[in-house]
């Protein structure tokens, strides 16, 4: 699968939208101009079996022995991955559970595996590497993060290069910016105002708020 025709289908989908003149706010309060939820490509099969076949394909390259999920996006990727690669699937929460086993990584244990781990997206990389660190902590080998879109923040590049675990993507922001253009999502100040943003997220939010 190209990186523009995933980029084209998150748009179509309604799974990314951009909007830098009236900003979104995300969960850590920073205003943005763009917000994805890629949760919505689980409704699209066709788009939906592209991206599984895509991420198999990456993922089988490593050839690991067990394919690992973020909690909660994801899973669903994960388990379709897992499935299709017919290997053992775990999923890793965001932190151990209060409760039971107080486990962080459920299903399967993971020692001694070789893991790819999938996420549907990359913003500054935080919490990929928390479950990358949890996964680390069962003694499994973490061969890369997989996932299906990043913004492509400078602050995402630093996290992996600390965490010396590779990250691939399907497809990042250039490649949506393109593709609004071309659908005439966006317009010339627009995508300047987007650069801005990736460039300094926190004093493009400050001057939006």
């Amino acid at each position: 699968m190209l990186a523009s025709d995933l980029a084209a289908g998150l748009l179509d989908a309604g799974a990314v939208r951009l909007s830098p003149r009236k900003p979104f706010t995300w969960a850590s309060g920073l205003r943005s101009p763009i917000y994805c939820d890629n949760r919505q490509l689980l409704g699209f099969p066709p788009l939906r079996g592209r991206i599984r076949a895509a991420l198999a394909e990456a993922a089988r390259k490593h050839a690991p022995t067990l394919v690992a999920g973020t909690s909660t996006a994801g899973i669903a990727w994960a388990a379709l991955v897992a499935d299709d690669l017919g290997l053992p699937m775990a999923y890793v929460r965001p932190e151990p559970k209060k409760h039971g086993m107080g486990r962080q990584v459920e299903g399967p244990h993971t020692d001694g595996h070789r893991v790819v781990l999938i996420e549907d997206l990359i913003s500054t990389g935080g919490s990929s590497i928390k479950c990358v660190d949890a996964l680390r902590h069962e003694d499994a080998q973490v061969l890369c993060v997989l996932a299906l879109f990043s913004y492509g923040l400078p602050q995402a590049e630093a996290a992996f290069a600390e965490a010396g675990v590779p990250l691939e993507v399907l497809t990042t922001f250039p490649e949506l910016a393109e593709q609004a253009q071309l659908k005439g999502i966006l317009e010339a100040r627009d995508m300047a105002s987007l650069s801005e943003w990736r460039a300094d997220t926190v004093a493009w939010s400050k001057r939006h708020e």
